[in-house]
This record gives C-alpha cells, sequence and structure tokens, in this order.
C-alpha cells in the first residue's frame, strides 16, 4: 500500500511548498464559494426573497459538494490530482458565472448546487498533494496549513461579498467565479502530480483500506467532533447577543477574531502530530480538550445572564470556538496516510461527506434545543458529549501503521 522507501527530504522544498500554496488557494476560493454565501443574505432578501427561499441557496453548494466528494477522490486516485483539481474548479467558474447572469431563485439555485459539486475537487485531491509531495515528519504542519484555507475562504468572503452585492448578489457571485477560475488556472500550471508507488505487472491492486476498522474509526470521531464544531459556530453568536450582553457588531468581531485562532491551532496541532511521530495520540488529547472547553461553555450558558457576565460568556465563546476546530487537519492526515497513495482521494471524499452530512444536521437539530427545548446550554452540552465519545472511539496509536515516505528523487524534478 506504500511507496518504497525513501529519503525524507527527496523533493525539493521549493516543490514541496509550490503545492502546498496551490492547494491552499485553492481551497480559500472552494470554501469561499460554499461557505461564503451567508454574507449574501441581506442582498438576496432585497431581490424579494423569502429567508427560506435564501437558505436553500445558501445550502446549495454544500449539498453539490455532499454529492460529487467520492467522485473527484475516485477520479483523484485513477487521474491523478491535478487533472481534478483544475476540471473542478473550472466547473466551478463556470457555474457561479451562471449564478452572476441567472434570472430567478430556481435558476440561481442550480447553478449554485453546481458550483458546490465543482468545488468539492479541491477537498478529493488537495489532500493528496500534501500526502505526496511532504515527508512525514513535515506533513502534520502542511495539512494544518492547508486546512486554514477553509477559515481564511469564509473571512475574505465576509469582508467582500458584501461590499460587492450592493446591486445585487450578481457581482459576488462573478468574484467567485474568478476566483475559482484563476486558481484552476494556477493547478494547470504549477501542480505536478506526485510519483504514484510502482506495481509489478500482474500484480494485484492495493486492498481496500476498509476491510479493517482503523478508517472507519477515524472517521467516526471526526464525524462527532464535528458536532461541537457547529454547535459553537452556529450559536455561538446568537447566544452572545440574547443573553451574553454583547452588541451584534461586538460579537461579530469576537467570532472573527477566533478564526485567526482556530487557524493557529490547527496549525499546532498539525506540528505536534509531526514532532511525536503520531497522529491518533495527538487527536485523541485535542478531543479530549474540546470536550472539557465545550462543557466549561455549556456551564456558562446555563449561568449566563445572571450570574455570570459578558466578559465571561466571551471569553468561553473565544476559546470554545479555537478548541472545536483544531482536530480537523490531524484527522485529516490520519485519513490520507492510513488509505495510501492509492485510495487516499477516496477515503479523503468519504470523510468530507459524512462530516458534512454532520455539520447539515447539528445546526438545525442544536437550534431545536434552543427553541423547543431547555436553552443553549443544552446545545453545547450535547457537543461537549459528542467529542468525549470521540475520545473513546479514536483508535489506540498501536494500530496505527508507519506512514509512507516522500515523494521518491525520481518525480521531483517534473
Amino acid at each position: 500500500m506504500t511507496a518504497p522507501a525513501a529519503e525524507p527530504a527527496a523533493a525539493p522544498p521549493r516543490a514541496r511548498w509550490r503545492h502546498l500554496g496551490v492547494g491552499l488557494t485553492g481551497l480559500v476560493a472552494a470554501c469561499a464559494a460554499q461557505n461564503g454565501l451567508p454574507f449574501l443574505t441581506v442582498a438576496l432578501r432585497a431581490e424579494g426573497l423569502t429567508l427560506p427561499q435564501v437558505g436553500l441557496l445558501v445550502s446549495a453548494p454544500t449539498a453539490g459538494l455532499v454529492c460529487t466528494l467520492l467522485l473527484w477522490g475516485a477520479l483523484a486516485d485513477r487521474y491523478g490530482e491535478r487533472l481534478v483539481l483544475s476540471a473542478g474548479l473550472a466547473v466551478a467558474a463556470g457555474a457561479l458565472t451562471g449564478a452572476a447572469l441567472a434570472d430567478g431563485a430556481l435558476a440561481t439555485g442550480l447553478w449554485l448546487l453546481v458550483a458546490g459539486g465543482g468545488s468539492a475537487s479541491v477537498h478529493a485531491a488537495s489532500g493528496r498533494l500534501v500526502l505526496g509531495w511532504f515527508p512525514p515528519e513535515q506533513r502534520g504542519l502542511a495539512m494544518g496549513i492547508r486546512q486554514a484555507g477553509q477559515p481564511l475562504g469564509v473571512g475574505l468572503a465576509g469582508l467582500l461579498l458584501p461590499r460587492l452585492a450592493g446591486d445585487g448578489p450578481g457581482g459576488a457571485f462573478a468574484l467567485l467565479a474568478a476566483g475559482c477560475a484563476a486558481t484552476a488556472v494556477l493547478v494547470g500550471v504549477l501542480v505536478r502530480d506526485p510519483a504514484r508507488p510502482p506495481r509489478a505487472p500482474g500484480a494485484p491492486r492495493p486492498a481496500s483500506p476498509y476491510r479493517g476498522p482503523m478508517l472507519w474509526r477515524v472517521h467516526a470521531a471526526s464525524t462527532l467532533l464535528v458536532v461541537p464544531q457547529f454547535a459553537v459556530a452556529g450559536l455561538a453568536f446568537d447566544w452572545l447577543v440574547r443573553d451574553g450582553g454583547w452588541s451584534a457588531a461586538g460579537a461579530g468581531t469576537l467570532l472573527a477574531a477566533s478564526q485567526a485562532g482556530g487557524v493557529a491551532a490547527r496549525l499546532g496541532a498539525g506540528t505536534w502530530s509531526d514532532r511525536v511521530g503520531s497522529r491518533l495520540g495527538p487527536l485523541r488529547r485535542v478531543a479530549a480538550a474540546v470536550a472539557v472547553v465545550v462543557g466549561v461553555l455549556a456551564v456558562v450558558a446555563a449561568l449566563t445572564p445572571g450570574v455570570l457576565g459578558p466578559v465571561v460568556a466571551a471569553g468561553a465563546v473565544a476559546v470554545a470556538a479555537v478548541a472545536a476546530v483544531s482536530p480537523n487537519g490531524v484527522a485529516f492526515t490520519s485519513v490520507a496516510e492510513q488509505a495510501g497513495s492509492a485510495w487516499a482521494g477516496r477515503a479523503l471524499g468519504a470523510h468530507n461527506t459524512v462530516q458534512n452530512l454532520a455539520a447539515a444536521l447539528t445546526v438545525p437539530a442544536a437550534a431545536l434545543l434552543v427553541d423547543g427545548g431547555p436553552g443553549y446550554w443544552a446545545a453545547f452540552a450535547v457537543g461537549a458529549a459528542a467529542a468525549l465519545a470521540a475520545v473513546a472511539v479514536v483508535p489506540g496509536r498501536a494500530a496505527e501503521a508507519p506512514p509512507p515516505p516522500a515523494l521518491p528523487a525520481t518525480a521531483a524534478a517534473r
């Protein structure tokens, strides 16, 4: 399943970091299109749409993403990362252009569905670039940098899209289309597929890594860790404004600043996993930290307002928002390494699929606990319980296979 032995630094550093930079840029462009549409809510409602209609449009890219992740992963395993990345981003660019020119909510929604399906290629393929180009001792940090594309994409969308949507959402869609198109060209010019392990003529294809429990358990643990992440992301703003004593502007600024902390947390977790030579040990410990921190947030929410004030509420939210996103990069790296070169695309596609499904279910379910149940504290408590369950689900370090080596020197010069 793994490549022949190679020197860890076989690939030139410049080539490694070039590929990481392109992969990060692709993820920023894709996540801005997939997760940045909530910033167009005001512009879309000004077009005469109801809030439920706006909600359907905002969720359309995620629906398209879930439908195509496994397909893009299989294509990346078979045909390589460069083709899949450039093709998917080109599809997204074309679909977003269609959304910019569309007349009517139905047409816009269909174009956004296609855009999400095309941009899903970045999630399935760019992780393979990190697996192929980086040696094991740098792979956790590299994957953490790559995973920073999600908060960076959302942050850029928040800064730019509302300003371009003053006369309607068409200008915002056009910017998103331009970002995907430019990144597709960048991939075509700068990306080279990492070498694949040679297979002797007549040798059987590598066996599926899903025959054992390892990947299933990592997928399950990561799915559980999505619950606290999106419970905090989906409810913290509303809780701070309604119960925490914060203004909408102040709460928004606090949560925007926490995005930077989330990036740092992902990089720190990745670097830690590189230093200890394990992904599963750090993943279990980070999951335990998430359970504690989000549990504290649940207690603070139960005592606010009344016993505790705005400063304590803000501190609990900020720490929980940072901690809740920290396991993502380490888990993603573990999936890529344990799947091996022949299966990494499909495994990463499956990983993202279950995570996005969990995210789509978490926010409305948590909202029900707030509106029709005990309140915010209960939603945060469920998130803490899910993280605690993830601690038990993460496989033991003894089950962790040695990570595959870096790119062979023969491919580094390509």
